[in-house]
């Protein structure tokens, strides 16, 4: 039997770690790359680069992970850093959500099951 009700649950979760970790939601993962690096010129040395100055780090996407890994995971790294404490607060109230509105709605969740999915055999429950 497949829930709805963790389903839900567990792409609260998924979010709160793709927007803390990657700057977008778990849809916006699967988006296509955007990451562009272009070089910096130093006019003291007649044009010569001097290393890279990125665009598109603000989310970042599977295609970035893989067309620019060093840039895609020190974004995610330096993201993680400045936002676990608030992903562990989502993550928490999250889990209380879930947890008391599960309790609170028991008895209306059981009818739906028995009424409603049981009946049409559906294999899922909410």
């Amino acid at each position: 039997m497949m829930s709805i009700i963790n389903l839900a649950e567990s792409y609260a979760y998924l979010s709160v770690l793709s927007e803390g970790i990657a700057g977008t939601s778990p849809i916006g993962l699967l988006g296509a790359g955007d990451i562009v690096g272009t070089p910096i010129k130093d006019s003291a040395f007649a044009g010569v680069s001097q290393g890279m100055s990125y665009s598109g780090t603000d989310a970042i996407s599977l295609a970035d992970m893989v067309s620019s890994p060093d840039v895609a995971f020190s974004t995610m790294t330096s993201n993680f850093e400045n936002s676990w404490q608030a992903m562990a607060i989502k993550s928490l109230g999250i889990k209380l959500t879930f947890k008391f509105g599960k309790k609170l709605l028991r008895g209306p969740i059981a009818n739906v099951n028995r009424t409603v999915f049981k009946e049409l055999g559906m294999g899922v429950k909410l």
